[in-house]
């Protein structure tokens, strides 16, 4: 199947909703936005969450914090009574209970994210061990918008933002590639996403709001800032209560609620914290599962060479043998 086919069956889908093709030197008017989407924006390359196991880390922070909260707090209570072997028991019970769903989750590999390189000017999406990419230069999307309807939600608007990859040495296997998934979003979101990608690749690392190339990292700082961390949720409650507290010049500015949010955000915090950290570990662990070709071209001083180059030299080669 040809790629004017491909996409020709991806806009019938749509039926009569808006469509719209993207390509890398074509302006949307939107403005640049990442959609919570950006899992690491640095000076050679930004890559997108390619969905699936967002929760992953989750188990380790329920059962391993409330272990650490349990026994921590059993552990104070059992020395204070001079039980000291207790704190033994407890740590033999409180370690087990974290380790185990700990190794679980960050050993298991997660989906790999979608990779935009700047230095190669490429795309590199990785599904079921098999590599897909494109060049960012001749690179194909299309957005489109339609409804989900539902008997308890009613109608949603959707709208999905899909990229055309082939195979590394299989150009003949192409596939679009999702960025994102499409609940909640409209057409204008999606273009404003592809307006981020256009203006990394294009114009960047670091851009202002209309996209063209900034000396500071300011705007996009400000975008990735308004993700909050979990471990961040005191934080905004503790900014809240200063922020009350001025607008009352310090009479009566502390609520029931503030109160309960304060220490439920606190209490809360070691779960949060292993949560994150394990999601961490797991992601980092994620990245070697990139074949070397991309690993190598992630590298400062790797090389420069584009896989559809390789895949060109490899045909030319079979050609002339």
């Amino acid at each position: 199947m040809s790629v004017s086919q491909l996409l020709q069956q991806a806009r019938a889908k749509f039926g009569q909703c808006p469509v719209a093709d993207l390509r890398a030197d074509q302006p949307t008017g939107e403005t640049p936005m990442d959609l919570f989407l950006a899992e690491e924006h640095s000076e050679n390359y930004l890559s997108l969450s390619a969905g699936g196991d967002s929760d992953r880390g989750l188990l380790t922070g329920m059962i391993g914090g409330g272990a650490l909260i349990t026994c921590g707090g059993l552990s104070v209570f059992m020395l204070l009574g001079g039980k000291w072997y207790a704190l033994v028991l407890l740590m033999g019970l409180g370690i087990p209970m974290f380790l185990v769903p700990f190794a679980w989750e960050a050993f298991r590999p997660l989906p790999l994210p979608i990779l935009f390189n700047r230095r190669t000017r490429e795309v590199y999406f990785e599904r079921d061990g098999a590599l897909y990419h494109t060049p960012w230069d001749q690179i194909r999307a299309i957005a489109g918008e339609f409804m989900l309807v539902g008997p308890q939600m009613g109608g949603m608007r959707c709208a999905s933002l899909e990229v055309l990859m082939h195979r590394f040495g299989q150009p003949q296997e192409q596939v679009l590639v999702s960025l994102g998934l499409p609940m909640g979003k409209t057409l204008a979101l999606q273009k404003s996403l592809w307006e981020y990608l256009r203006a990394y690749m294009n114009n960047g690392p670091w851009f202002d709001k209309h996209g063209e190339h900034s000396e500071f990292d300011t705007y996009v700082k400000s975008l990735l800032s308004v993700r909050i961390k979990r471990t961040d949720w005191h934080k905004y409650t503790l900014e809240k209560i200063r922020k009350d507290k001025a607008e009352n010049h310090g009479k009566n500015y502390l609520s029931g609620l503030d109160v309960v949010m304060l220490i439920g955000n606190l209490l809360f915090y070691p779960m949060n914290w292993l949560h994150e950290f394990t999601y961490g570990i797991a992601k980092r662990r994620s990245r070697k599962s990139w074949p070397e070709l991309v690993q190598e071209r992630l590298r400062l001083d790797g090389p420069t060479s584009r896989l559809i180059d390789l895949e060109h030299e490899q045909g030319g080669m079979a050609e002339s043998s």
